[in-house]
């Protein structure tokens, strides 16, 4: 984490009135506080991030699903573009009649260099890239609009951007420019909108995104701060607390949290046995307190992060492995916080 933002979250902590105030059952996406973030992305498969996509085929897709909304009981996930996979999704959640919802999501790419700020951009990013980008996020978004017209059965609030406002990134959009991405998005659907960003985020540009969104996707991880299992659920509530406070009245998921079952970073941390118990202690919490949380994330994808580091911590969230396993979270936990199973 980079100075500012770890600036912005001691504010935030040391600025709180108070603990988390429960929301009502109203505020959640879905009756069922478990939500799961998924992509489906297999062993050598990608998603078009400027040289295009290897995605899993229909039947692999079909799996999954049949997979998470069966024995694994989940009712809500959250996709991030409006590519060709993201469509499937749709696709099939629709004709086999499966019992999911999605949060549907806009991938937004780079419109300002972000070579000061992220560590693994080095140079500055042309200026005919960023537009380039300009002109893709715009039909992403319309891309997204338009998904959501055409499934609104299955579509049950949008995502606009994933983390385009912190500095560490490297996909940043001006707030300005993505508050106006989600007035677009607002005034086009009757679907809740949001967009996901770390906590920190929320609380440095409250003022801009209050009056643009629905509900917060606020992003928390305390794995990646350094924080133990000791440590993780009061570290994780005074993210939430911050974000509660910045943005009084408007309700809160959680649009990602996890905790990795190996990494290289953070060794000491990353095991089944600690993934299991955040898990459980989050969702437990967010059961009584009615907040929605899309956990980071279904199976485990090997085409993140350094492909020459295969114990890199972004290869391994999955409550499921590559092979769709179930790690220890899913076998012992999950069938417990799954209300209803088909």
């Amino acid at each position: 984490m980079h100075f500012s933002l770890l600036f912005l979250a001691l504010v935030a902590g040391t600025a709180l009135a108070g603990d988390f105030v429960p929301q009502k059952p109203a505020d959640l996406l879905d009756p069922q506080p478990l939500a799961l973030s998924y992509s489906g992305f297999r062993r050598g498969q990608y998603p078009d991030r400027g040289q295009g996509a290897k995605n899993p085929s229909r039947k692999e897709i079909l799996e999954d699903l049949r997979l998470l909304s069966g024995s694994a009981g989940i009712r809500l996930i959250r996709l991030y573009d409006c590519r060709e996979n993201s469509r499937t999704v749709l696709e099939l959640i629709r004709s086999e009649k499966l019992p999911l919802k999605v949060m549907l999501g806009a991938w937004l790419n780079a419109e300002i260099s972000p070579h000061e700020t992220c560590d693994w951009v080095k140079i500055p990013v042309p200026k005919e890239v960023l537009a380039a980008n300009r002109k893709g996020n715009e039909e992403e978004v319309k891309r997204a609009i338009a998904l959501t017209k055409e499934f609104p059965d299955v579509v049950a609030a949008v995502n606009i951007g994933n983390e385009t406002l912190v500095d560490w990134n490297d996909h940043r959009l001006s707030v300005e420019r993505l508050a106006g991405f989600l007035r677009q998005a607002r005034e086009a659907l009757p679907q809740p909108v949001t967009t996901a960003e770390n906590y920190a985020a929320w609380v440095r540009y409250a003022k801009e995104l209050a009056g643009v969104v629905d509900f917060a996707g606020v992003h928390t991880y305390p794995i990646w701060e350094k924080k133990t299992l000791s440590q993780s659920m009061a570290f994780t509530l005074e993210n939430l607390a911050a974000v509660q406070q910045a943005l009084p009245g408007i309700p809160i998921a959680i649009a990602e949290a996890g905790w990795a079952t190996t990494a290289s970073e953070f060794p000491e941390e990353a095991n089944e046995k600690k993934q299991a118990r955040y898990f459980k202690d989050l969702l437990e919490w967010a059961g009584k307190n009615h907040v929605t949380v899309f956990w980071f994330e279904a199976f485990d994808e090997d085409w993140k992060g350094d492909p020459n580091n295969p114990q890199g911590a972004e290869k391994h969230w999955g409550l499921y492995d590559l092979d769709r396993k179930p790690k220890l979270a899913a076998r012992e936990v999950l069938p417990g916080l799954t209300k209803t199973k088909k």
